[in-house]
């Protein structure tokens, strides 16, 4: 039995592990970073022990300082979640030799799988399809340029000892190649401390399913069915379901049993997950599979478990504590069929609009109403940190049916709370109400034929829009009228001149808005956004924090968050993020002409010119690495280099200088 339960990880599957074990009766050893200090996880844990640090390398990926933790709280166990040391064969054996169990598969396992090539070699001797790979350490010139040239173009540059979609490249020509190659080393030693990385056959569109297998000590392995995790943006899902609807029934089965002979193949124990490609149109053939390829085996609980968890009514975790405690799973045929169907959204802080930007800083309200689970970092307020993945939640929906999931699902993002930061919401409720998306048609291009910026803009648009900008700028005169010393008897909305409208200007979308209304005695007669005026504005009530409000005979309850810097506005059409513009703008700090900027907090990882330097449009200047992805800052127009004010190591934050260049 396991009583003391140490977390090797952070956030949201942080979390989640110690739910479970709260309902079992096992203590939690929680382990954070300095970022982390006043997170939600560490909170939850019943001890924790500080790593020190910010960066992963600094902290999560210490592999001495977890175990120095483990041995200082006496934790008989260690669960490492997902990502960070999850997948790290060294560390669990370093878990055994100080005398804990390690929630997961033996160190053999996870460095034959860990290493996605060598899974290939394995994979291959038992027979499963794979797509033509070469593995690239460290080649560069022309033996690079050789080794990927037998794969053929396009290509996809993979992180050996990762996934996520970290440290992954899409190569169409040989041009590109080496920078790509580079970049993907750079990225994977960031995010798993390894920078081995592999070249594979890219073949695209295509759709991605994967099975969920367990295996126990006594050598049964079985399989929990299958999710599908197609919609995906540079190559990290954001929407998977269970089961797959884009599959027929004999490559279902036939999926379920190269799973399980993987497994086996491996004597693979708890949790594991095998992932394959297949062609996008690919499709049963009478009662033959269609064809279908190996990807790789991932050795550990995979972040969208909860799908499986909601279709089958089980507790992964429970069954993975379970089973490293020395139980029996049950056989195949007592794992009955799927109930319903469940699909998962990944709720990013960035910005879809802006080649999906990561959002930092702090999270003031977040909330997602309805019939959905959510597993979040955060419960109500909270920090997002540049220094980790920018996943906020996942929120899951079971239906009987996958339109029913995917419209509750999209209902409840679309009323979501999510104040303070740019987040994916608008984007993920598109994809969820996608003619392509419901009739089964998501592959692996749907984010290309269909443009993030299109549907990541705001949900909120026309009518609804101006309602929205409404009711802010009557939020802000209630809070005002609250807040200001006023003599009792003047009525809201005072003015001298009483016929003329007030007025509050908002920026929404990068574009400004004049809302002005009118009252009279504390009646609303005038509603106008930019000189438009809007039918019939009845105003039942306002306070700071919601309005009801009638326009053209359509009433809606409006939910509104007040800050400093801006207005949130929600309703059952979605969300409006609004920032007020002051009547007088004050002067403020300017930036030399030609000044690239820093979009985020961020570090520099790589400085690619010098003062001095001509560079073309399109050419990269500095690369940021922020939440574990890479951000290129690149020459608007061709020109000279005048200043590099930044080096590797520096740590920048939004709006610092990162070069200049004059035309």
């Amino acid at each position: 039995m396991i009583s003391r339960l140490l977390v090797a990880n952070r956030g949201e599957i942080a979390r989640r592990i110690m739910r479970t074990c709260r309902r079992l009766g096992i203590e939690t050893v929680a382990v954070f970073s300095d970022a982390d200090a006043g997170a939600e996880f560490v909170r939850d844990a019943d001890y924790a022990v500080a790593l020190g640090g910010n960066t992963p390398a600094e902290s999560y990926l210490r592999i001495e300082a977890v175990v120095a933790a483990l041995e200082r709280t006496g934790a008989d166990a260690v669960h490492p979640g997902y990502g960070f040391l999850a997948e790290n064969a060294d560390f669990a054996r370093a878990v055994a030799a100080a005398g804990a169990t390690f929630v997961g598969p033996d160190p053999e396992a996870i460095a034959a799988m860990g290493s996605k090539l060598e899974a290939k070699r394995l994979m291959s001797e038992a027979g499963v399809p794979l797509l033509p790979s070469a593995e690239l350490g460290r080649l560069d010139g022309d033996e690079l340029a050789a080794a990927c040239a037998e794969i053929g173009y396009p290509l996809l540059i993979k992180a050996s000892a990762g996934g996520g979609g970290r440290g992954m490249r899409v190569v169409a020509d040989e041009a590109k190649l080496a920078d790509a190659a580079e970049a993907a080393r750079r990225e994977s030693a960031s995010a798993f401390g390894d920078d081995t990385v592999y070249a594979e056959r890219y073949v695209s569109p295509s759709r991605h399913v994967e099975v969920q297998i367990f295996g126990d000590a006594g050598g049964r392995v079985i399989h929990l069915h299958e999710r599908e995790c197609s919609i995906q943006r540079r190559h990290q899902k954001i929407i998977e379901e269970a089961p797959s609807a884009s599959i027929g029934p004999a490559t279902r089965e036939a999926l379920h049993a190269a799973a399980v002979a993987a497994g086996k193949a491996i004597g693979y124990t708890n949790a594991g997950t095998v992932e394959f490609l297949l062609p996008a149109d690919a499709g049963d053939v009478g009662d033959a599979p269609a064809d279908f390829y190996f990807l790789e085996v991932n050795t550990r609980l995979q972040v969208e478990h909860p799908v499986t968890e909601a279709v089958l009514g089980l507790d992964l975790v429970e069954l993975q504590l379970s089973v490293a405690a020395g139980g029996q799973l049950p056989e195949q045929s007592a794992i009955g069929p799927v109930a319903g169907h469940a699909i998962e959204a990944r709720l990013y802080a960035e910005d879809p609009t802006r080649d999906y930007l990561p959002s930092t800083g702090t999270l003031r309200a977040f909330a997602v109403p309805g019939p959905v689970r959510v597993d979040s970092a955060i419960d109500q307020r909270g920090q997002v940190s540049q220094f980790y993945d920018p996943m906020i939640a996942k929120v899951v929906a079971h239906g009987p049916d996958r339109l029913t999931a995917a419209r509750t699902l999209a209902t409840s993002l679309r009323r979501a709370t999510i104040d303070g930061i740019r987040s994916n919401r608008e984007l993920l409720v598109r994809v969820l109400t996608h003619d392509e998306f419901l009739d089964g048609r998501g592959d692996s291009d749907f984010l290309e034929r269909n443009d993030a910026a299109a549907l990541g803009r705001p949900l909120v648009a026309g009518e609804a829009l101006a309602v929205h900008l409404g009711a802010a700028a009557l939020a802000r005169q209630a809070w005002h009228r609250a807040t200001t010393a006023l003599t009792p008897a003047v009525a809201t909305g005072f003015r001298n001149a009483p016929t003329t409208p007030q007025r509050v200007s908002f920026e929404h979308d990068g574009q400004i808005a004049e809302v002005g209304y009118r009252f009279t005695g504390a009646e609303l007669v005038h509603l106008a956004v930019d000189g438009d005026e809007l039918a019939d504005p009845v105003l039942w009530s306002a306070t700071p924090h919601a309005v009801d409000l009638s326009v053209a005979g359509l009433r809606r309850h409006l939910r509104v968050a007040l800050f400093a810097d801006r207005v949130v506005v929600t309703g059952p059409d979605g969300s409006v993020d609004l920032r007020p513009v002051p009547r007088f703008v004050e002067p403020g700090d300017t930036v030399e002409a030609g000044s690239l900027v820093a979009a985020m907090p961020g570090t520099v990882v790589a400085v690619q010119v010098s003062e001095g330097d001509t560079v073309d449009a399109g050419d990269t200047l500095v690369v940021l690495e922020a939440m574990k992805m890479e951000l290129a800052v690149t020459a608007p127009t061709a020109g000279t280099v005048t200043a590099v004010p930044v080096s590797v190591g520096d740590t920048v934050t939004a709006g610092q200088v990162l070069a200049v260049v004059e035309g």
